[in-house]
């Protein structure tokens, strides 16, 4: 079984913030948050908004040691952007997500810690983990809003796991007897309009035509969408027949 790593803010100062994390942790189904002693206090109605309703917020644990906030866990990372002179794994954000799964399935308990906004992680906090955890940022200006340090893990381990990516269709694929009879729909009015001209080349511009609706991957829907453009542009052109002739 694959549990998800907690999350630990270490002394977050913005309500905000907090409030947006638990907003992206609950987009990307990690809900175990930690707050380690914020500095406004707890609860905060400035988290509230900013969660906008996230589950994550009302399941947070809020600890005042930095001790408490890791008791059970058997592994631990600390994101930083700053080389701290000691002698640990630097790893990227998918490279961490990637080992914590492995280690989460091996039945550890992990939890990755994210500092505050003014100075991030304390030294002694990251002397407590087993591996750094940092991102490719621009080191001329590497500080990172906290928020946005937690969507990066979030995302990495959601694309991890192989998560499919996608967005349920309108409607179905139209099949070739749906595709035929647009065909012909379609050509008997450009036939009528005097579109296939000279008439030796009618075969190769239907060949053409057929051949960029086909690459299209046409739905149902659109295919009757466009079906009912071409009848009434051909009413239309009818309407218009009538006016000249009265």
């Amino acid at each position: 079984m694959t549990t998800p790593p907690s999350f630990i803010l270490h002394t977050p100062q913005l309500g905000e913030n907090i409030g947006a994390a638990c907003r992206v942790m609950g987009n990307f189904g990690l809900n175990r948050l930690i707050i380690v002693d914020p500095r406004d206090g707890w609860p905060n109605d400035k988290a509230v908004t900013m969660a906008a309703g996230s589950p994550v917020l009302d399941e947070a644990r809020v600890e005042y040691r930095l001790e408490d906030a890791l008791a059970g866990f058997t592994r631990v990372y600390a994101t930083t952007a700053r080389p701290r002179g000691m002698e640990k794994p630097v790893l990227t954000a998918r490279q961490a997500m990637s080992q914590i799964r492995a280690a989460s399935q091996a039945g550890e308990r992990v939890a990755v810690m994210f500092g505050g906004e003014k100075s991030g992680l304390p030294n002694e906090a990251v002397t407590l983990a087993d591996a750094i955890i940092t991102l490719p940022v621009d080191r001329s200006f590497s500080s990172l809003n906290l928020a946005q340090a937690v969507a990066v893990c979030a995302y990495e381990w959601t694309a991890e796991e192989g998560a499919p990516v996608e967005f349920e269709p309108v409607s179905e694929i139209a099949d070739r007897e749906d595709l035929e009879r647009m065909f012909v729909h379609f050509e008997t009015e450009l036939e009528r309009a005097g579109f296939f001209y000279p008439p030796d080349k009618t075969p190769l511009m239907t060949q053409n035509l057929r051949n960029a609706f086909i690459r299209g991957r046409w739905t149902e829907q659109e295919v009757r969408t466009f079906r009912g453009a071409v009848k009434a542009l051909a009413l239309g052109r009818g309407k218009a027949r009538i006016v000249r002739e009265d």
